[in-house]
C-alpha cells in the first residue's frame, strides 16, 4: 500500500510540473505575439507618416541633407532616384549632382558586370552614352573590381578598355597606372591570388595595344631576378597570356626571357611543379604559342592605327587618383554635360543619323578633332617628362631589336610630334657612340631612316655638324663609332656628300681630336668604297666646292699639312691632284722669283749706266 501510494503522488508531481512548463511556455507565445503586433503596428505607423511626407517633398529634403553629410554614402533605392531628380530645380545644384553621380555610379557597374564577348558590340554604345570623362575613376575602378573576380573574363575587360581608349586615352591611362599600383602592392604583400589578376590583366592589355610591351618585360625581369615558386609560377602565367604578341613586337627580349627560365631549370632550387610548368611552357613556344592567341576575333576590334598605347613602368611614381571615386561638387557642371552630350553625339552620331550628309560627317570629325588637340593642348606637360619616356622608349626599342628592320618597323610606330624626329635622331647616334665596337647594326638603321623621310636626312646631318664641332669631347672609342656611322650613312649615300663642307684640315682649325675623327672617317670610307672609288668621289667637279676646306689650296703650309695628313693614314693616293697643284704652285713661285731677281739686276744695271 505504502508504496502504491507513493507511486501516486510521483505521478501527481510530474503532472503538475507539466502543466507549469505549459502555461509558461503558452505565456511566452503570447508576449512574443504581443510584441510582434506592436512591431507591425509601429511601422505601419511610420510607413503611413513618410507616405504623408512624400507629398509635401519632406522626406525628399530630409534625404538630400542626409546625403550631403554622407558625402554619398547614402543608398536611395533605384526606383526612387528617378523620381527624385526630376523634383530638384537647380540642375547644378548639389543634391542633383549627386544624384546623377549615384545614378552614373550605377550605370556604369551595371554595365561592366554584364559583359562579355556575345554582348560586348551592344554594351558599348551604352557605355559611351554615359559620362566616362566624369566617371573615368568609376569605369576603372569597376572593371579592375570585375577582373579580379572573374579572371576568366579579363580577354573581354581589357577589349572593352581598348574600344574606350580610342576615345578617352585618359582612361585607359588612368586604368593601367591602377592596375600597376596594385600590382606593386600584391607583389610587396607576398598576395599570389593578387598578383596573378593583375599580371593577367597588365598581358591583356599588352594584347590590344593598350599598354605597351616593355612593362610586360618588366615585369618577367622582377618576377625571375630573385625566383621563388609563386613568382615563377605568375611569370609562367603570364608568358601564356601575352607570349604570342611579345613574340611579333620583342623577339629578342622574349628570347632572354626564356633564357632566363632555361637558367631556373638547370639551378633546380625550385619544385619539381613549378618546373613541369616551366617544362609546359617551352612546349607552348615551340608550338608558336597555339590555344592561345593574343586577340580573339570577336574581341579584335580595334583598328591598329586607332588604337593608342600608352608607357608604363614599374619603376615610375605613379598616382592613383583615388579622389576622382569620390564625388565633389563641379562648379562648370552643366558646361561639362554639354560638352560630353555634343562629344557624345560625335561618337555616336553616325549610327543614330544613318542618312545625314556627309557634310554633317565632316564637321562631326572637325569638332572632334578640335576637341581632342584642345584636350591635347589642356594636358601638355611643361616638366619634360613626355620627353624623357620617349628618349627612354626609343633606347629600349633599339636595344631589344633582333635586326635593324624590326627596329625600324617599331621606330615608325612610335608617334612623334612634329619636331621630335631629332629626338631619334640623337638617340640612335647616342647608342651607337655607346658600344665598346662600332656595330653595322646602327649604319643600316639611319640609313632606313634616310631613305624613308628626308627629315631624318637633314635631322642626320645637323648630328653631324654638332658631333663634329663637340667632338673634343668625346673618348676614342666613340669617337671611331660616331665616325664609323657617318662613313656609312656617307658611302651609302643616304647622307649628302656636302656636309663634309663644315670640315677644315687645317693646322690651326684642327684638334687631336678632330683629327682622330678624320682619320676613321675617311680610312672607313676607303675600306666601303675602296681608294679608286673614293678618290672619284672626292674628284667629282660637282663637289669641287664643298671639298676645298678638306683640300685647300689658299696656302702652300695648308696644301701640304693636307697632304702629310693623308699620306699618314695611308691615304696618300687621294691627294695626287693636290701634290700636283703643290708642284706647280712650287715651280711659279720660283718662276716668279727669278724673274723678280732677274728684273731686279736689269734696274741695277740701269742705276749703273
Amino acid at each position: 500500500m505504502e508504496m502504491e501510494m507513493e507511486m501516486q503522488g510521483n505521478d501527481k508531481d510530474r503532472r503538475t510540473r507539466r502543466d507549469k512548463d505549459r502555461r509558461r511556455i503558452r505565456d511566452t507565445d503570447r508576449r512574443n505575439r504581443h510584441m510582434r503586433d506592436k512591431d507591425r503596428r509601429r511601422r505601419r505607423r511610420r510607413r503611413d507618416k513618410v507616405s504623408s511626407k512624400q507629398h509635401t517633398g519632406i522626406y525628399d529634403n530630409r534625404r538630400i541633407q542626409k546625403l550631403e553629410k554622407t558625402g554619398g554614402g547614402l543608398y536611395i533605392p533605384p526606383f526612387r532616384l528617378p523620381s527624385m531628380m526630376p523634383e530638384v530645380e537647380d540642375k547644378s545644384s548639389l543634391e542633383y549632382q549627386k544624384m546623377t553621380w549615384d545614378a552614373l555610379k550605377k550605370s556604369i557597374n551595371g554595365l561592366v558586370n554584364k559583359v562579355n564577348a556575345a554582348n560586348i558590340k551592344d554594351i558599348i554604345p551604352e557605355l559611351f552614352s554615359e559620362n566616362l570623362l566624369r566617371g573615368r575613376a568609376l569605369f576603372a575602378q569597376s572593371c579592375i573590381k570585375s577582373q579580379m573576380a572573374s579572371p576568366a573574363f579579363t580577354d573581354v575587360f581589357a577589349a572593352l578598355v581598348a574600344v574606350v581608349n580610342t576615345k578617352f586615352p585618359q582612361v585607359g591611362e588612368l586604368l593601367l597606372r591602377r592596375i600597376t599600383l596594385r600590382l606593386r602592392r600584391a607583389y610587396k604583400r607576398n598576395d599570389k591570388h593578387q598578383l596573378l589578376a593583375a599580371a593577367k590583366f597588365i598581358a591583356h592589355l599588352v594584347n590590344q595595344q593598350v599598354a605597351h610591351e616593355l612593362i610586360a618585360l618588366e615585369l618577367l625581369t622582377l618576377l625571375l631576378e630573385n625566383p621563388t615558386e609563386d613568382g615563377v609560377e605568375v611569370a609562367v602565367a603570364f608568358v601564356a597570356e601575352c607570349g604570342s604578341v611579345l613574340q611579333d613586337l620583342s623577339p629578342k627580349g622574349l628570347h632572354g626571357i626564356f633564357e632566363r627560365f632555361r637558367g631556373i631549370l638547370h639551378e633546380g632550387a625550385i619544385d619539381k611543379r613549378v618546373q613541369f610548368l616551366i617544362e609546359g611552357l617551352f612546349a607552348l613556344r615551340r608550338a608558336k604559342f597555339q590555344g592561345h592567341p593574343a586577340v580573339r576575333p570577336e574581341l579584335d576590334l580595334v583598328e591598329l592605327e586607332d588604337q593608342i598605347t600608352h608607357q608604363a613602368s614599374l619603376l615610375d611614381k605613379m598616382n592613383a587618383d583615388d579622389d576622382l571615386v569620390v564625388f565633389k561638387l563641379d562648379p562648370d557642371f552643366l558646361e561639362n554635360e554639354k560638352r560630353y552630350e555634343d562629344l557624345k553625339k560625335t561618337i555616336l552620331g553616325d549610327g543614330a543619323d544613318g542618312g545625314d550628309e556627309g557634310s554633317d560627317d565632316d564637321e562631326s570629325s572637325q569638332k572632334e578633332e578640335d576637341e581632342e588637340e584642345e584636350e591635347q593642348m589642356r594636358i601638355a606637360d611643361e616638366t619634360g617628362t613626355d620627353l624623357v619616356n620617349l628618349r627612354r622608349t626609343i633606347y629600349l626599342t633599339i636595344m631589344s631589336s633582333v635586326d635593324f628592320e624590326e627596329a625600324g618597323h617599331k621606330l615608325l610606330q612610335i608617334k612623334l610630334e612634329p619636331g621630335q624626329e631629332m629626338e631619334l635622331c640623337t638617340m640612335l647616334l647616342e647608342c651607337a657612340s655607346q658600344e665598346k665596337t662600332y656595330r653595322r647594326y646602327y649604319g643600316l638603321l639611319g640609313q632606313k631612316f634616310c631613305m624613308i623621310n628626308r627629315v631624318y636626312q637633314e635631322n642626320l646631318e645637323k648630328c653631324f655638324v654638332q658631333q663634329y664641332s663637340m667632338v673634343h669631347r668625346l673618348e676614342t672609342s666613340k669617337l671611331r663609332n660616331v665616325a664609323m656611322f657617318f662613313a656609312h650613312l656617307l658611302g651609302t649615300d643616304a647622307l649628302p656628300w656636302h656636309v663634309l663642307a663644315y670640315i677644315r684640315l687645317t693646322e690651326e682649325d684642327t684638334t687631336s681630336s678632330s683629327r682622330i675623327f678624320i682619320k676613321f672617317l675617311f680610312q672607313e670610307l676607303s675600306e666601303h668604297l675602296g681608294v679608286h672609288r673614293l678618290k672619284e668621289r672626292l674628284s667629282d667637279p660637282s663637289l669641287h666646292a664643298d671639298f676645298e676646306s678638306i683640300f685647300p689650296r689658299d696656302c702652300p703650309k695648308n696644301t701640304r699639312f693636307s697632304i702629310n695628313f693623308f699620306t699618314s693614314i695611308g691615304l696618300g693616293g687621294i691627294t695626287e691632284k693636290l701634290r700636283g697643284y703643290l708642284k706647280s704652285m712650287h715651280s711659279r713661285i720660283m718662276q716668279q722669283s727669278e724673274e723678280e731677281d732677274l728684273s731686279h739686276r736689269k734696274r741695277q744695271r740701269r742705276r749703273r749706266d
